[in-house]
């Protein structure tokens, strides 16, 4: 066998990926989580701590971690920032009087050194619901356009009826699978 071979069955085994996802509680993260994994989402409970969940998809090997988002929690969040290749936001946009702290806390995330190299994948959450802010809104009201440290991409979705869920996951794993992924 030669060097290249090696190496590529090495990367084959490696195709590994670890995505964290945050957001303030009560934004939907373990619903999409379940919803994605085709887990019963009719009870969901708040988050205190934080739930794993290792995937298959497209080759890929996802370790998902959804991390609790209420105010006492989220100083733990760096815990959970090592190795981390992609950033799974989820804003819920029918709550319009949190949508500042929404912007707040992500921004403050994004200086994280830890977080540098990650792909931030924002998740407008919540679209099946009246009042729902559209993703054009959230992206003006969180000031994404101001991010030139990640590839970012926003994404209208709902949780419970799963719309755009794996839209958004496949562009993230594309995304880093672009960027970590370069012997293919």
């Amino acid at each position: 066998m030669g060097l290249l071979t090696i190496l590529k069955k090495m990367k084959q085994k490696e195709k590994e990926m670890r995505l964290l996802m945050l957001g303030l509680d009560n934004a939907g993260k373990t619903t999409i989580l379940k919803k994605f994994n085709g887990e019963d989402i009719s009870v969901i409970s708040p988050t205190l701590g934080f739930n794993i969940k290792t995937l298959e998809h497209r080759g890929f090997k996802l370790n998902m971690w959804d991390v609790g988002g209420q105010k006492s929690l989220r100083s733990y969040w760096r815990n959970y920032f090592e190795s981390t290749d992609g950033l799974i936001w989820v804003v819920d946009s029918a709550d319009r009087r949190r949508l500042q702290d929404c912007k707040d806390e992500l921004h403050t995330l994004l200086l994280e050194e830890r977080l540098s190299g990650a792909t931030l994948l924002v998740f407008a959450n919540k679209q099946d619901l009246p009042g729902a802010l559209t993703a054009e809104d959230i992206k003006e009201i969180l000031e994404l356009d101001l991010i030139k440290t990640h590839h970012w991409r926003i994404i209208p979705c709902s949780a419970v009826t799963g719309e755009n869920l794996l839209l958004g996951i496949d562009w993230i794993l594309d995304d880093i699978a672009a960027r970590i992924f370069t012997l293919d």
